[in-house]
C-alpha cells in the first residue's frame, strides 16, 4: 500500500465512490468525510499529505474549511472542488494558497493529474529534466568544439546559465558535476579565443561586440526618450545567474522588453570596466583625455570617484542635452535616503545609479566567515542575492519607479567567478594586488595560466612606466605570490573574485524593462 493518505471532503461523498476506488487501485489510502467539520477532526487525529475539498458544503463552506485548515497546518496542498465557475471564489481560494482549483464535474485521470502535480512534482521535475539534459549534452558539446563568434559564445553561455538553474533544483548530484566539467571546457575555449580576438575588438573594421566603453553610446542612449523617463541602474560585480535570480522579483512591476549579452573589457574590474561604462572610453584614453579623472593601480585614492564627471563629459561629446542625475549607493542608509527621496526624479530624461551591494557580497565572503558558509557555492551565492534583493532598497526603488512609469534599463559592470586554482606569480613592489590580474614591470609566471599583454597600448590600457605589461588570469585561476604560500592559497580559495578571462566576469547582461 502506498504511503501516500489523501483526506477528500464532499457532502456527497457517496457519488464519489468510482473516484476513490480508482484512486484505491492505484495504491492512494483515501479518508472520506461530508463536512468541514469532520474534514477538520480528521487533521487534528492523523496527518495527510493532500486534501480535495468541495467549495459548496452545509454548515462550513468550502472556503471557511480551508481557512482553517491552512491556519491548523500552512504547508498542506488543498484541492478546491466546486461546480461555480464564479470569479470571486477563485480568487479567494487561489489567495488562500490553493494548491489546485478543479471545476466539477471531475474525472478520475483530472483527480490522478492533480496528485501527481502536487506530490510528485519534484520527482517528475528531476526525471524530466535530467531526460532533457542529457539530450542537450551532446549539442553543447558540439557547439563547444565550433563556436568562433562573440554572439555564439554569448549565446552558449546563456545556454549553460539555463540548464545549471533547471539543473540545481534536483536530486542528482552526477548530472550538476556533468554540467560543471561543461562550464570548465567551456571557460577553456573562451580563454582561447579571447587570447586571439580581443585585441582585433578595437579595430573599427572587426566585427566587434558591444563593450563596456560602447555600451552607453549604442544601447543606453536609444532608449533615452525626452518625453518619458529612464532610469538605468548599473549594479555592480552582477553575473548573469544573478541576473536570472533576481528577474522574478523585478518582472511583478515591469515586463521586460529585451535582454541581450555585452563583453565586459579587460581587466574585468570595477575601476577599469564601470569607469568605460561612463566615460564610453578605453581607460588608455581616459587618462590621456581626463588625466585628473583617472588613477591607475598604483596611484592613492579611491578609483571610482569621477563616475559623475565621465558621464557629464560624455554626454557632452555625444551632444546630449539631457536633464539627468547620478547617484552611487554603497550602503543600506544610503539607499533607504535614495527610496526617500525618488519621486524628486520624476521629470528627468535619465536618472543614473550605480548600486554597490553585489561587490561587498563578494568581498564579504573573503573576509567574514559566516560569508563563506552562506554563499559555499555558485547556487548558495545566487539564493544570498536574492534574499538581499528582494528585501533592499534597490527592490523599493525599482517598485515606486514602475509607478511613475520610468523605462528600466539593468546591467552590470562586470561579473565574479569561483576561484579554486592557485597560480604563482612574482613582481615588484610597484605591481598591482588585485588576485585576478596583475600589471608592473618584470612579471613572472606560468605561462599556462595566464592571457599577457606584454603591449598594454594593444588592447587600448595605459602602462604604469614604459616596462609595464598586464596579465590575466584564466578560468578560476587566482594569482598568489609564493611568500607566505599556503596561507595565503587557504585564504582566498574558494571566494569571488574578478579581473581576469571567464565567462562569468566578461559575458554580461543587458536588460530594457517597460512598467506594467
Amino acid at each position: 500500500m502506498s504511503d501516500i493518505k489523501v483526506l477528500w471532503v464532499d457532502d456527497e461523498i457517496d457519488l464519489l465512490k468510482p473516484h476513490i476506488l480508482f484512486l484505491e487501485n492505484k495504491n492512494y489510502k483515501v479518508t472520506t468525510c461530508q463536512s468541514g467539520t469532520e474534514a477538520l477532526e480528521e487533521v487534528r487525529k492523523q496527518s495527510f499529505d493532500i486534501v480535495f475539498l468541495d467549495e459548496n458544503m452545509p454548515g462550513l463552506s468550502g472556503l471557511e474549511t480551508l481557512s482553517e485548515l491552512k491556519e491548523f497546518e500552512a504547508s498542506l496542498p488543498v484541492v478546491m472542488i466546486t461546480k461555480s465557475e464564479e470569479e470571486y471564489i477563485m480568487e479567494e481560494a487561489i489567495g488562500s494558497k490553493i494548491a489546485d482549483y478543479l471545476i466539477k464535474p471531475v474525472n478520475p485521470n483530472q483527480i490522478l493529474l492533480s496528485l501527481k502535480k502536487n506530490l510528485d512534482h519534484s520527482r517528475l521535475i528531476s526525471e524530466k529534466t535530467t531526460s532533457n539534459y542529457q539530450q542537450e549534452f551532446r549539442k553543447i558539446a558540439m557547439d563547444l568544439s565550433m563556436v568562433n563568434s562573440h554572439q555564439e559564445w554569448a549565446d552558449l553561455y546563456q545556454k549553460l546559465v539555463y540548464w545549471e538553474l533547471e539543473l540545481e533544483g534536483i536530486e542528482d548530484p552526477g548530472m550538476f558535476e556533468i554540467l560543471e566539467s561543461q562550464k570548465m571546457e567551456a571557460n577553456t575555449q573562451f580563454c582561447k579565443f579571447i587570447d586571439k580576438n580581443y585585441p582585433d575588438w578595437f579595430d573599427a573594421k572587426t566585427d566587434a561586440p558591444t563593450m563596456s566603453h560602447t555600451l552607453f553610446r549604442d544601447k543606453v542612449v536609444p532608449h533615452i526618450n525626452n518625453s518619458k523617463s529612464t532610469l538605468l541602474i548599473v549594479i555592480d560585480n552582477l553575473r548573469y545567474d544573478q541576473w536570472k535570480a533576481i528577474e522574478p522579483f523585478i518582472s511583478n512591476h515591469y515586463k521586460k522588453a529585451s535582454e541581450e549579452m555585452y563583453f565586459g573589457i579587460l581587466p574585468s574590474a570595477t575601476q577599469y570596466a564601470r569607469n568605460a561604462i561612463f566615460s564610453g572610453m578605453m581607460p588608455a584614453d581616459m587618462e590621456k583625455l581626463h588625466p585628473k579623472l583617472w588613477l591607475n593601480d598604483t596611484d592613492e585614492g579611491g578609483k571610482n570617484l569621477y563616475e559623475k564627471e565621465f558621464l557629464e563629459a560624455q554626454l557632452k561629446s555625444l551632444g546630449l542635452k539631457l536633464n539627468w542625475s547620478y547617484t552611487k549607493i554603497s550602503s543600506l542608509k544610503q539607499g533607504k535616503r535614495f527610496v526617500d527621496n525618488f519621486k524628486i526624479h520624476k521629470d528627468e530624461d535619465l536618472t543614473a545609479v550605480v548600486y554597490n551591494f553585489v561587490d561587498i557580497l563578494s568581498h564579504s565572503k573573503t573576509e567574514m566567515e559566516v560569508i563563506k558558509e552562506l554563499a559555499s557555492t555558485d547556487k548558495a551565492y545566487r539564493s544570498l542575492t536574492q534574499s538581499w534583493f528582494k528585501n533592499s532598497p534597490l527592490m523599493a526603488i525599482i517598485q515606486q519607479a514602475s509607478q511613475l512609469g520610468f523605462k528600466l534599463l539593468i546591467t552590470t559592470d562586470h561579473g565574479t567567478i569561483n576561484v579554486k586554482n592557485p597560480s604563482k606569480v612574482i613582481g615588484d613592489k610597484q605591481t598591482s594586488l588585485n588576485l585576478r590580474y596583475k600589471t608592473g614591470r618584470s612579471l613572472t609566471y606560468e605561462n599556462k595560466d595566464v592571457i599577457v599583454a606584454k603591449n598594454p597600448k594593444t588592447i587600448h590600457l595605459p602602462s604604469i612606466n614604459m616596462s609595464s605589461s598586464f596579465i590575466f588570469a584564466k578560468g578560476d585561476t587566482f594569482f598568489a605570490y609564493p611568500n607566505n604560500y599556503n596561507h595565503y592559497v587557504g585564504y582566498f580559495r574558494n571566494t569571488y573574485q574578478h579581473g581576469g578571462v571567464s565567462l562569468e566576469e566578461m559575458v554580461i547582461p543587458f536588460a530594457v524593462l517597460d512598467p506594467k
